[in-house]
């Protein structure tokens, strides 16, 4: 009886701790999206306060006696207490460690890094934003140094992986990656040559942002996540870089359109909202308890671009939204055919930008963020580096020359919020896909012919079925086994991308 108190008095604490921490990730939301731009240095105050005041709750000594005593009586729980005892556990070693005054000064230089960043890149002006990017890297390494040291790992930037994808190595991640690149550079210039005489031109035709809008709301309503009833869970706001914050009940996610480019919105509204549905999906008997979470960002980001890639750029959506689309432009695009459509929508061409990338490119990028990433922490290169080491990557991996730092080193967040070992996630989210790819045609071969129709249910209720439910019971590499079977391999990934590109382009 004793244990079982310690254990509710455990889980009431991580209540009050993960309710702060959802206020916080809002507080994050407004300033992305609604704050003057006077009211920076105010709410780099209020995020580093609001982490302060985590911080001190995750290691609050009683925190440490309750959870001696659960664990000394760990017989007596079940499954998913011991994975909250083992995740509460996980942080309160890691917290106790680092000291309150490096979490604010963090969160406060992250709030700072983000705004210059957004100023630095609408500049093209990359020493504006260096100097606070080599803070950042330098309170990372901080905290990331004293993780590593608890945690048992060697080595720093595998630190920072853990972070995201627990358990995961960069052995392992260098391993798979290879698997992607032999592959995918051969095949890259492969569709590109099949491709080069395509016209994708009626892509850029304009379409207001009020219509854009209304297409936005359309496509997240169709793949079910509700912005428009009065038990709505979500909302689209417009931002610089798209991203999706909340918990369970709130779950926001965010835009940025281009009146000629309505391709952009459609796919990053269909990637957030696979993030979103995945947080709300989430069990709801774990609500409020560290199970209750996503299992990785890795796992997250195999959402993201399942509904993205896997369903949204499939040829039997494509066929099924042509004619919706050409209705709510007011026929912008009735002279163009299903297929010509379907493979404008597929094109394989390198590009300069991350999330404008196609199917087949896109791991390529991650490969380059990484490799660099991995460099930075290694000491193998300096921060006033990173401009000219990324265009090197990008001129070796894609063939492509970076004229301006806009559309290179800065065009993405991530580095300025501190999210060092995030970008696996995403080539690591496609790998998760081919896995669970090939277990879903096997229990439901026709889903794509119901896609077809417009049905996109049988896919959706099988990644909640299978892995929203799951929440953070597993670590990722586990989750996976538990699903499909079989350990990490980029394999079928490669075979789905191969099959796919080989049959719309005819090579």
């Amino acid at each position: 009886m004793a244990n079982m108190e310690a254990y509710d008095n455990l889980m009431n604490k991580m209540k009050e701790i993960i309710v702060l921490g959802s206020a916080t990730a809002i507080v994050q939301w407004d300033m992305e999206a609604y704050m003057p731009p006077k009211g920076i240095m105010l709410k780099s105050e209020q995020l580093s306060q609001l982490s302060k005041m985590i911080h001190r709750m995750v290691t609050d000594p009683e925190v440490g006696q309750l959870l001696e005593t659960v664990e000394k009586g760990s017989k007596a729980l079940d499954e998913v207490q011991k994975r909250n005892a083992s995740l509460v556990r996980r942080a309160y070693d890691k917290e106790t460690k680092v000291p309150e005054d490096l979490v604010a000064r963090l969160a406060k230089q992250q709030a700072i890094s983000v705004e210059i960043w957004k100023k630095a890149k609408a500049a093209n002006d990359w020493k504006m934003f260096e100097p606070d990017l080599q803070k950042m890297v330098n309170l990372s390494r901080e905290r990331s140094e004293i993780e590593a040291k608890v945690k048992g790992i060697p080595n720093l930037y595998d630190s920072m992986l853990d972070e995201f994808e627990r358990g995961l190595t960069s052995s392992l991640v260098t391993k798979v990656f290879s698997e992607l690149r032999d592959r995918l550079v051969p095949l890259t210039k492969k569709c590109a040559e099949a491709s080069k005489e395509l016209d994708t031109s009626f892509l850029s035709r304009k379409v207001p942002i009020e219509t854009q809008m209304k297409i936005a709301t359309d496509v997240a309503t169709l793949v079910g996540y509700d912005t428009v009833t009065d038990q709505a869970g979500g909302r689209i706001d417009q931002v610089e870089h798209p991203f999706t914050t909340g918990y369970y009940d709130d779950v926001r996610i965010t835009v940025k359109y281009h009146e000629d480019n309505v391709s952009s919105a459609i796919y990053a509204i269909l990637h957030e909202a696979g993030h979103a549905l995945y947080e709300q999906n989430l069990n709801p008997e774990w609500m409020y308890t560290p199970v209750g979470a996503n299992a990785s960002y890795g796992i997250h980001e195999s959402q993201s671009r399942f509904i993205e890639n896997l369903i949204g750029r499939s040829p039997e959506f494509l066929r099924y939204y042509l004619p919706r689309l050409n209705k709510l432009t007011g026929g912008i695009f009735s002279d163009i055919n299903e297929t010509a459509f379907i493979k404008a929508m597929n094109l394989v061409k390198p590009s300069l930008i991350r999330i404008e990338a196609d199917e087949v490119t896109y791991s390529l990028h991650i490969i380059i963020c990484y490799e660099i990433e991995q460099d930075l922490f290694s000491d193998k290169i300096s921060v006033s580096e990173l401009p000219q080491v990324w265009n090197e990557k990008y001129e070796e991996y894609l063939g492509l020359d970076v004229l301006d730092d806009t559309n290179g080193v800065l065009q993405d967040t991530h580095w300025a919020s501190g999210y060092y070992g995030y970008f696996p996630s995403y080539a690591l989210g496609n790998i998760y896909d081919g896995m669970f790819l090939e277990k879903l045609n096997k229990e439901i071969p026709d889903w794509l012919k119901q896609t077809e129709k417009g049905n996109l249910l049988p896919s959706l209720k099988w990644m909640a079925r299978h892995v929203h439910s799951e929440s953070a019971l597993y670590d990722p590499a586990d989750l996976i086994e538990k699903i499909t079977g079989n350990k990490l391999t980029a394999g079928p990934f490669l075979d789905y991308i191969e099959k796919k590109y080989s049959t719309i382009f005819g090579f």
